[in-house]
């Protein structure tokens, strides 16, 4: 809910005029999709079907790539946001920095318990 809001306040904003923008989108997108895609696989229990998959690496790639990626987005989100580029979108991209800090944050925490289950997974 929280990726889906940072992409929102973006693309409700002129936000193809800057690049800097267009990269938050990106990032946010896919990972937003990526995210989805995920649940649906755990929610329908997918992952038992096909056990030849190492679910626990492919969820510490995952989730660890997001937060570099998503720590990277928010950098450039929360540097670009300035009154003098453009104050009619200034709260929209104001908020979407916000937004992106806390899923840093909440992907930063899901890395460090899949690193846990990857670890205890690798030790067996």
């Amino acid at each position: 809910v929280l990726g889906l809001l940072v992409w929102t306040l973006i693309a409700g904003t002129e936000y193809f005029l800057y690049p800097a923008f267009g990269w938050v989108m990106f990032v946010a997108v896919f990972y937003w999709v990526l995210t989805v895609f995920f649940l649906i696989i755990y929610m329908t229990m997918t992952y038992t079907r096909i056990p030849q998959v190492p679910w626990t690496t492919v969820g510490l790639c995952f989730n660890g790539s997001a937060f570099i990626l998503y720590l990277i987005a928010a950098i450039v989100d929360a540097a670009s946001v300035t009154k003098e580029l453009d104050r009619h979108n200034y709260n929209s991209w104001a908020a979407s920095s916000f937004f992106a800090f806390v899923v840093t944050s909440c992907y930063a925490g899901n890395t460090y318990f899949s690193f846990i289950s990857w670890r205890s997974r690798t030790l067996q």
